[in-house]
């Protein structure tokens, strides 16, 4: 039973990085915005999942390729963390980047401090906040539009209206249950915990104050089912048992409990790669370097220098489904493609541009699948965007 109903101009769905850019985006283009969250913490994966590397927004070539929300948020993820920009990109001379960021634009940050950071933006721009609220159905009209969803929180079910809806869960949760095409992908293994040590250990990153940060990796174990509720469940207790016998090995070569100990285990599951939809456009393996007309932003590659990939607005724009846009990781992109794609970053980018799309077709009353792409690039480059390779300094077509 529908216990309460709001009215929205524009609903997010999934409060991590590209759900907070949407929500940004949407809200400082005049739209009523709610931006939903299941946990009880905001940025997802980033804090949350502990995924505290803000990966590079240039191409390693000395190149900036994103900018706007993106940028924002990678300063915004410093204001309360200990750790500094390479000196390349405005750092200071000796300053702690907490890891060999080389040139890159990058950084690595506090989960804790992000968090708060990046909810004095959504205060400031007047997103209103649901945490602790599961989004558990869509409800779509004749031509497969969503017209509604239903919510669960402490105040009952509830029904919340809007014109355009944005999926940013990282499980592509609201396109599936609008009756979207979604597709899945195997992970392997690689939970990341912050600990208190004295001495390096093997795992770690980089320590600082005698805070580490570090990762279990086995690249061998390979999780497969990852839409599954129990997959979620047995992939946490892995890095629990993982952690564990970590500890056992250490303090059983000498390490003492009491200035070597877990201090924070991930809130979330750290699968990275869960749902995406099935777009207008996938983006796949090789594609960096491509031209697409309709491109929407610049994304460098975090594995590779000089890699840049054009994204088409077609991957955030559901096949099926109508009034729905998703970001981050639940755009349209596969296999290798997802693995480029799944992080800060362009996760960051593409929300503002799903926010930035929402608010436009909100204000056109077209669906989002029919807004004007240049009308679309035309706002986003006030925030700085470029959309085609052969804008960035010293490429050519």
């Amino acid at each position: 039973m529908i216990q309460y109903k709001k009215q929205y101009d524009i609903v997010v769905a999934g409060a991590g990085v590209a759900g907070v850019a949407a929500a940004l985006a949407a809200a400082r283009h005049g739209k009523k915005v709610a931006l939903l969250e299941k946990q009880c913490v905001i940025g997802g994966l980033a804090t949350s999942g502990l995924v505290f590397i803000y990966l590079p927004l240039c191409d390693g070539m000395g190149r900036q390729c994103t900018f706007g929300i993106a940028e924002e948020l990678l300063k915004l993820s410093m204001k309360y963390s200990p750790c500094d920009l390479p000196v390349a990109w405005g750092g200071p001379e000796g300053g702690f980047t907490g890891f060999n960021a080389g040139n890159r634009y990058q950084v690595i940050f506090s989960p804790a401090g992000f968090t708060i950071a990046m909810d004095g933006a959504l205060q400031e721009a007047g997103v209103d906040l649901w945490l602790d609220t599961l989004v558990c159905a869509a409800n779509t009209n004749g031509d497969g539009a969503i017209e509604s969803i239903e919510v669960e929180n402490l105040s009952g079910r509830g029904q919340l209206s809007a014109q355009c809806f944005i999926d940013t869960t990282g499980t592509a949760a609201l396109a599936r249950q609008a009756g979207g095409a979604v597709e899945t992908m195997n992970n392997c293994h690689s939970p990341w915990i912050i600990e208190k040590s004295a001495g390096k250990t093997a795992y770690s990153l980089e320590p600082h104050l005698g805070i580490k940060y570090f990762r279990l990796c086995n690249n061998d174990n390979v999780v497969s089912d990852v839409l599954d509720a129990k997959t979620q469940t047995k992939y946490l207790r892995l890095t629990w048992e993982e952690s564990r016998q970590f500890y056992d090995e250490a303090y059983a070569n000498g390490d003492d409990r009491h200035t070597h100990y877990p201090i924070v285990l991930p809130g979330m599951s750290q699968l990275r790669k869960v749902g995406r939809i099935v777009g207008k456009t996938t983006l796949h393996d090789g594609e960096n370097g491509k031209h697409f007309d309709d491109s929407i932003g610049l994304y460098a590659d975090w594995r590779r220098s000089d890699s840049v990939w054009e994204t088409p607005y077609g991957t955030l724009v559901p096949e099926k489904v109508r009034h729905l846009l998703a970001a981050g990781r639940c755009m349209s992109t596969e296999n290798d493609a997802w693995e480029y794609f799944r992080v800060i970053p362009s996760a960051a980018m593409t929300g503002e541009v799903a926010g930035t799309a929402a608010a436009l077709s909100v204000e056109a009353k077209c669906d989002p699948a029919d807004l004007d792409v240049e009308l679309l690039r035309n706002e986003l480059r006030k925030n700085g965007f470029l959309f085609h390779l052969e804008e960035l300094p010293g490429r050519r077509q």
